[in-house]
């Protein structure tokens, strides 16, 4: 499992609308070159957030996104499902599988899927954003 381009960005712009949510509304191109993203593959990513309810569209000249919930409530794991499907390393083998695909799975790909929705799952954009040094924002991840 690798996390896409699609992913790190979907989480790199709930983090700068985070971080910017004393004003009303961001517009992608800030956000994108606050990021150095492009502004059009953010615009993708930013479809499928706000159909996902993370984040909501301000309409008009000087329209722009606003998170749709407070950072306290939105799940990393949560925007990664949405953004990259699920996030197992492997699936349980087909019809319980052979011996061998068995004892795998259980030893070695189950425990690393469940450590991974344990620490995705533990971790809300509020957790993510950590203190400022010298105007400079430090991330936690």
């Amino acid at each position: 499992m690798k996390i896409s381009k699609r992913g790190r960005y979907g989480i790199r712009l709930l983090l700068d609308l985070a971080e910017n949510r004393h004003s009303n509304h961001v517009t992608l191109v800030s956000a994108a070159t606050r990021q150095a993203i492009s502004a059009r593959y953010l615009e993708q990513v930013a479809i499928i957030l706000r159909r996902a309810g993370f984040i909501r569209s301000i309409k008009g000249a000087s329209g722009g996104y606003a998170l749709a919930k407070p950072v306290e409530e939105i799940i990393v794991g949560d925007v990664l499902r949405v953004l990259e499907g699920d996030m197992l390393i492997a699936e349980p083998p087909p019809d319980g599988g052979g011996k061998f695909q068995r004892c795998v799975w259980h030893t070695v790909y189950e425990p690393l899927n469940r450590r991974i929705a344990e620490i995705i799952d533990s971790e809300t954009l509020a957790s993510l954003i950590g203190t400022v040094e010298n105007g400079d924002y430090m991330y936690f991840i």
